[in-house]
């Protein structure tokens, strides 16, 4: 089954968090302090792999400034702190309808809620009881006489109590009696939640990252797991790293030959080098070896004698060789987590990782790294979800993925900040520019990437722009249609004024560059010294203007009114007196013919409660709603027939 939603409330700084949409990989940005933490910790508590964290801690955890309220607040009930949605893979119905009947499970989809003070949690799965009754029924082979019984009966909980009551049972009803009796409380729904409560993975939170021991005693810590003695977490990591090598502890005590014994430390040595050093790009020339060698005594305790294995760091380039722990901490760091987590599935199952700030000492590449890891060996076996207010570790391909976690401070009537807690986001809108700060980063990031690799550059004015093509582009695909080829790296230059800098900045790459850029009437002179300068032809300068036909236009001008109306009242849920239509629109700046313009100055006449309008927000809000443009109105058809038309003259300059 997938995780597909969690809702935290009542927990530490978060009062209620919003529903929040998971996915299999899912990234929580936000600030220090925002409260990205607090919603792992909620999430995990509701199924933890930690066998200590049973049930949330009420006086530690609940929102401290309703502590002395909370039975005024919550009554005679527990405070909910975490409901997670489910949703049902076929292997899941098929384990349920095995036993219970086909066509049982009413809905794939279902809820789990935990609350304060409570080690158990409360389920919404439901099922057709009727059906199970009738499945049990038929699975016991009950005459038509034993049914008789049951004719009132449409659970298998009033079912057992008929059968319970009789004086004498037949055989078949025996056997409906005591198949019944297996269920808790004899109840079929009990019993579905019991089939898929085995199957649901837990929760394993991550916030410190154990590092490896450069060096293990074979003998110590053999001796120590014989009299099961705790271990230091550095041993626990170098074992994982033996048996993700393909050895173990057990083999090496068995080999009584220490050419053997070598050998199979030298193999294990291989055979990571080649595993890790795929996600580790800082430095190719690097080699792990593990060396085995018999302790000698000035070495200290437990390593002066018996056969002691030792992590190396070969370095070709420089032609030496160092301890494992001396090496810097962002290698360490990502050989042990590669090591750790390599070892996830075979120890603990089916888990969902919950990683808190991973890969804080890591370089922005290796945190690149990171990613591609999650991407190629996490994701594809445990759903995980990971905080970061890195840009490096956003995934710029799959902005939808993120969410953004914010503690969200507003005014009160006199004036004075005031707290509603921490909102997690998955429309990036957030009040506050720096929670979104490593979002930006990341598309940023890509954006220059892209052009020291990309031939084909198409310039725009800003991250907006690039975010509306991308979303035009893709329902154009769709539906067969013309649209930006996948060889253009869009990139945002900052307006018309800053494209002849860009192209002399970059004229030595040899770059395929066009442009589609906004344009207002004062900006004719600029566009003339664009002209001047002869870098590009005149018809790869594109203006908006030419596109959505006015004199002055943004790409938003691409839009139909109706459609971008409908745009900005989803994005910013305008609702009643404050929802946005083309008369208020229109009418809201009557000296511009800008769609872009005319929102700015509606949105100026809205109270502060209303979140202020960004050019990004309904870009982003485009991005992950493409129904928007998915309608067959005409509105819509004249917006797509715009952006087809931009992408046709786009298409003739691709090399």
């Amino acid at each position: 089954m997938k995780l597909i939603g969690a809702h935290a409330k009542n927990y530490r700084n978060i009062l209620d968090s919003n529903p929040v949409e998971i996915t299999q990989a899912t990234c929580l940005v936000g600030k220090n302090e925002a409260g990205k933490s607090a919603f792992l910790k909620a999430l995990e508590g509701l199924r933890s792999t930690d066998p200590n964290f049973t049930q949330y801690n009420k006086i530690t955890n609940y929102p401290r400034q309703n502590l002395s309220d909370y039975s005024t607040i919550h009554g005679d009930v527990e405070a909910v702190v975490m409901t997670a949605k489910w949703k049902l893979e076929p292997s899941d119905v098929t384990a349920v309808e095995s036993e219970l009947g086909a066509g049982v499970i009413e809905s794939e989809v279902f809820e789990v809620s935990k609350t304060y003070e409570s080690t158990g949690t409360t389920w919404t799965l439901s099922v057709d009881k009727a059906k199970v009754l009738d499945h049990l029924v038929a699975k016991c082979g009950l005459a038509a006489d034993d049914r008789a019984v049951l004719a009132e009966a449409r659970s298998t909980v009033r079912a057992y109590d008929a059968l319970k009551a009789l004086a004498t049972r037949t055989a078949s009803q025996e056997a409906l009696f005591q198949l019944i009796q297996t269920f808790r409380e004899n109840s079929e729904g009990l019993r579905a939640i019991d089939i898929i409560s085995k199957r649901m993975p837990k929760f394993m939170y991550f916030s410190h990252w154990d590092r490896m021991s450069g060096e293990l005693s074979i003998n110590q810590l053999n001796a120590d797991k014989q009299q099961n003695k705790d271990m230091s977490s550095g041993d626990r990591v170098f074992l994982d790293f033996l048996e993700y090598a393909g050895t173990t502890l057990d083999e090496l005590v068995a080999t009584n030959q220490f050419e053997e014994l070598n050998a199979k430390c030298k193999a294990a040595a291989l055979r990571i080098t080649n595993q890790i050093f795929d996600y580790w790009t800082q430095n190719d020339e690097l080699k792990i070896k593990v060396v085995l060698s018999e302790g000698k005594s000035g070495d200290p305790a437990p390593f002066n004698v018996g056969p002691v294995a030792r992590a190396r760091v070969e370095n070709n380039l420089h032609g030496v060789t160092v301890p494992f722990s001396e090496r810097s901490a962002g290698f360490i760091w990502f050989f042990s987590f590669l090591v750790k987590f390599a070892q996830i599935k075979k120890s603990h199952g089916s888990v969902i990782l919950l990683l808190d700030e991973p890969g804080l000492t890591l370089h922005g590449t290796a945190q690149l790294d990171l990613l591609r890891y999650f991407a190629e060996e996490i994701a594809p076996n445990h759903q995980l979800i990971w905080t970061t207010h890195s840009p490096f570790m956003v995934p710029p391909d799959n902005l939808a993925c993120v969410r953004t976690v914010e503690d969200v401070v507003v005014r009160d009537p006199r004036g004075r900040k005031k707290s509603i807690g921490t909102k997690v986001r998955s429309d990036v809108l957030t009040t506050d520019p720096q929670t979104n700060f490593p979002i930006f980063g990341a598309m940023g990031f890509e954006v220059t990437q892209t052009l020291v690799i990309g031939k084909n550059t198409l310039l725009v004015e800003g991250p907006s722009d690039i975010l509306y093509l991308q979303a035009a582009s893709a329902v154009l695909k769709a539906a067969s249609r013309r649209h930006l080829a996948a060889q253009w790296a869009i990139c945002p230059s900052g307006g018309i004024d800053k494209i002849l800098p860009f192209v002399r900045l970059f004229y030595g790459n040899k770059l395929n560059v066009a442009v589609l850029t906004d344009f207002e009437r004062g900006q004719k002179r600029k566009l003339d010294e664009l002209h001047k300068a002869a870098l590009l032809e005149q018809d790869r300068i594109i203006l908006a203007t030419e596109v959505a036909g006015k004199e002055e236009a943004d790409i938003e001008d691409f839009f139909e009114p109706e459609v971008f109306v409908d745009l900005i009242n989803k994005t910013y849920r305008l609702s009643g007196e404050h929802q946005l239509t083309i008369e208020k629109l229109d009418q809201a700046d009557t000296n511009t013919q800008r769609l872009v313009k005319k929102t700015e100055a509606y949105f100026r006449l809205l109270p502060a409660g209303v979140p202020e309008f960004s050019h990004f927000d309904p870009s982003m809000y485009l991005l992950q709603h493409p129904e928007v443009l998915k309608g067959k109105s005409k509105a819509v058809q004249a917006t797509l027939d715009r952006f087809e038309a931009a992408f046709e003259r786009i298409s003739k300059f691709a090399t």
